[in-house]
């Protein structure tokens, strides 16, 4: 395995530090040549001071001059609107980690496709929004993509080495997050400190309110559907508790594979990164006598219709899942700055999804034009009908 150049989107958050400990533990193998963070200018600057790239992105415009005054022209510094892109665009690189949170990761994967690099894909968005786009660009021939989320990485462990035509379903493990066994007339009561206590994983606000409302499994499906070309109806959900299954596969001679391992995001990001190579890690061992059981259950589609919302939308295709997606993130803002209830974070997004009108999502234009709209307008037009 040659040296790998990396350009990380997200460096600052919980995948971001991740990576950069998997790079750390490979120094012949990895290097970075790119970073973007938005707002935390101080662990930017950090990182910087270790690991040298060339190009750096801000989202924040004050924190340029900083990074100048520390580092001088020995970095060169982008920020605003279109800083994001020309450090994909720019950067000499092998691999962009995309570890973007919402739709704006988009434009940075289809950009690094597009120069057919290879993507490690966090940035699930990036497939619910773009699916039938990004499809079209990888048959097409331009680059390749990876993907990062636990729940893939596991299917894509699981089929080394199968034939497509041996796949029965694939099936994806959720832990339910902090409501699995809430009532569901308790959830009007719900604030955004009990939707942020996940009971499994600590990841960054909005991913964490996706997992309590399982709108972040929906989008996994959506997400699985356009990675491993399988339909809907082949794609299941188990809520598991105890994380230590990732996903499973379902052959056509009734073998199930699954993938186990701890909780921890540094093992698919590592196998992302390295594949189809497998590196090793040190720490901490799974031990299924010291676990003793693994539970499993079918999820509640009356308490958590955010699934059901998402398989909905995939299923009609085309701009159904951007509406799906912009929504539930202007939903989610809304409710940690408790302008709405937790209830209404699905309302929301199914009140999107009755006005609009399905249109083709074969163009990087008309996906980012429905997803403003949708951002544009679903709150006020929401909050006016309550």
């Amino acid at each position: 395995m040659s040296l790998q150049k990396i350009v990380l989107l997200g460096s600052t958050g919980s995948i971001g530090t991740s990576t950069l400990q998997c790079v750390r533990r490979f120094p012949e193998k990895f290097t970075i040549a790119g970073l973007a963070a938005n707002r935390n200018v101080a662990l930017l600057i950090k990182q910087i001071d270790e690991f040298r790239p060339q190009m750096v992105f801000i989202g924040d415009p004050d924190g340029v001059k900083k990074i100048k005054d520390r580092f001088g022209d020995t970095v060169t510094v982008l920020t605003g609107p279109d800083g994001l892109e020309s450090l994909v665009r720019d950067t000499g690189y092998d691999v962009l980690l995309n570890a973007l949170v919402g739709a704006v990761g988009l434009r940075s994967t289809v950009t690094a496709l597009q120069l057919k690099k290879r993507v490690a894909l966090a940035n699930k968005e990036s497939l619910v929004v773009g699916g039938d786009y990004i499809t079209s660009l990888l048959d097409s021939g331009n680059g390749s993509l990876i993907p990062v989320d636990s729940e893939h990485s596991a299917i894509l462990q699981c089929l080394a080495g199968v034939k497509d035509s041996t796949i029965e379903s694939m099936i994806l493990t959720a832990s339910g997050g902090p409501f699995r066994n809430r009532q569901q007339h308790e959830f009007a009561s719900i604030t955004p400190e009990d939707a942020l206590n996940h009971p499994t994983w600590s990841m960054g606000k909005k991913i964490t309110i996706d997992s309590a409302t399982l709108m972040n499994k929906g989008f996994e499906i959506i997400e699985a559907h356009h990675l491993f070309r399988l339909p809907y109806s082949q794609l299941r959900v188990w809520i598991h508790p105890q994380s230590i299954i990732h996903s499973l596969v379902e052959f056509h001679d009734g073998a199930i594979l699954a993938q186990l391992g701890l909780p921890d995001m540094e093992l698919p990001i590592q196998y992302a990164l390295s594949y189809p190579e497998r590196l090793p890690m040190p720490g901490k061992r799974l031990s299924l006598p010291q676990i003793q059981k693994l539970d499993f259950y079918d999820p509640d589609p009356d308490r958590f219709p955010c699934l059901r919302l998402c398989i909905e939308a995939g299923t009609a295709g085309g701009t159904a899942p951007v509406v799906v997606n912009a929504a539930n993130e202007i939903a989610v803002g809304a409710f940690l700055n408790k302008q709405i209830g937790f209830n209404d974070i699905p309302a929301m997004v199914s009140f999107a999804l009755e006005r609009h009108t399905v249109r083709k999502a074969d163009s990087l234009e008309t996906i980012i034009e429905v997803d403003s709209e949708v951002r544009r307008s679903v709150l006020n037009n929401y909050l006016s009908r309550r």
